[in-house]
């Protein structure tokens, strides 16, 4: 077989360099860190595969590319990709479906459990010294048992959190998506105990509001104050999906208000998360540094995944989780 010019964009585990290396050429650059940006770019005009996360592979990165066959991205979200353009090219996309479903399903849960019973407040409140007394009333928390769980977005994920809030702790469980899901084709467990909902009837009946939605043209800004003003009082809204689906100005208006009690974010509009937001430190928020999937096994499970994507692809055969760019 031809060995062919690959451009890894972002580190990998040495197992995968390894698999890489023993049937291409590999380059290893980080177009993020100033010391690889030459090589980066270097090596990207003879570049046939490219692999990596978190980078925009935009028009202007594509036209420096014009030997490129297949991207495979360490991610299941692409959209760091200009789609239309890998699709006029006939560029293949590859991602990495499924293997993160269940670690970043617990990374949520764990911010659904961490607002309601305001952990890292409480925690810090041990850490500082300043617990001399049994709590007062002012520091109490909720409960998340019992309590109705509303999910916008229903994919892989939020089908795994669904198990957790349903059958762990009992919650009944909303879902509102363009479609109901099969659910005795994809998770017969569900049946009976997660109902196809109306967007509205699930933000005035839920106690926490989960988003798991993809970032699209038709969801970026689609959580905004209409969303918010919407829901239960009292309620808590976490998101675990993609940062700029929601509106952060109308986040902290409802926070501000006391509409919303508490939020729980893994994602935000511009990662990371500027020193000056005011999310950064609102007493009502507790945030995360995006790490859905940020766990040794997961990480390296997907890693693994998308080396198998490019190296299939590169061979002429079929990837085992090719994304439809023609979907866009």
């Amino acid at each position: 077989m031809t060995r062919k010019n690959i451009l890894v964009f972002r580190e990998l585990p040495d197992v995968q360099l390894v698999r890489l290396k023993a049937e291409h050429e590999v380059t290893v650059a980080n177009p993020r860190i100033d010391a690889q940006r030459a090589a980066f770019d270097a090596a990207l005009p003879r570049a046939q595969g490219l692999i990596g996360s978190s980078y925009p592979i935009d028009d202007a990165l594509l036209a420096r590319a014009p030997q490129l066959e297949v991207v495979s991205s360490v991610s299941v979200g692409v959209d760091n990709y200009a789609l239309p353009a890998l699709h006029a090219r006939g560029i293949l996309l590859c991602h990495t479906p499924g293997v993160l479903d269940e670690t970043v399903a617990d990374t949520v849960f764990a911010l659904l459990m961490a607002t309601s019973r305001r952990v890292v407040e409480l925690s810090n409140l041990v850490r500082e010294g300043r617990w001399t007394k049994n709590i007062d009333e002012d520091l109490f928390g909720f409960d998340v048992h019992g309590k109705t769980l509303g999910l916008i977005g229903f994919g892989r994920i939020g089908q795994a959190i669904a198990r957790r809030a349903s059958l762990g702790f009992g919650m009944p469980v909303l879902y509102h998506t363009r479609r109901p899901v099969d659910l005795a084709a994809q998770a017969p467990e569900l049946q009976g105990r997660a109902l196809f909902t109306a967007r509205d009837e699930l933000l005035a009946r839920a106690d926490f509001v989960v988003a798991m939605l993809p970032l699209s043209d038709s969801t970026r800004d689609m959580i905004d104050a209409s969303v918010f003003d919407a829901m239960k009082p009292g309620a808590v809204f976490i998101n675990g999906g993609r940062g700029a689906t929601v509106r952060e100005d109308a986040l902290l208006a409802a926070l501000d208000s006391g509409r919303l009690r508490a939020a729980g974010l893994d994602v935000f509009a511009t990662e990371p998360l500027p020193k000056d937001s005011p999310l950064r430190t609102h007493p009502r928020v507790t945030p995360l540094p995006h790490i859905g999937s940020a766990t040794h096994e997961t990480r390296h499970a997907m890693a693994e995944l998308a080396t198998t994507n490019l190296l299939r692809a590169l061979a002429g055969e079929r990837p085992p989780a090719v994304y439809d760019t023609a979907s866009a």
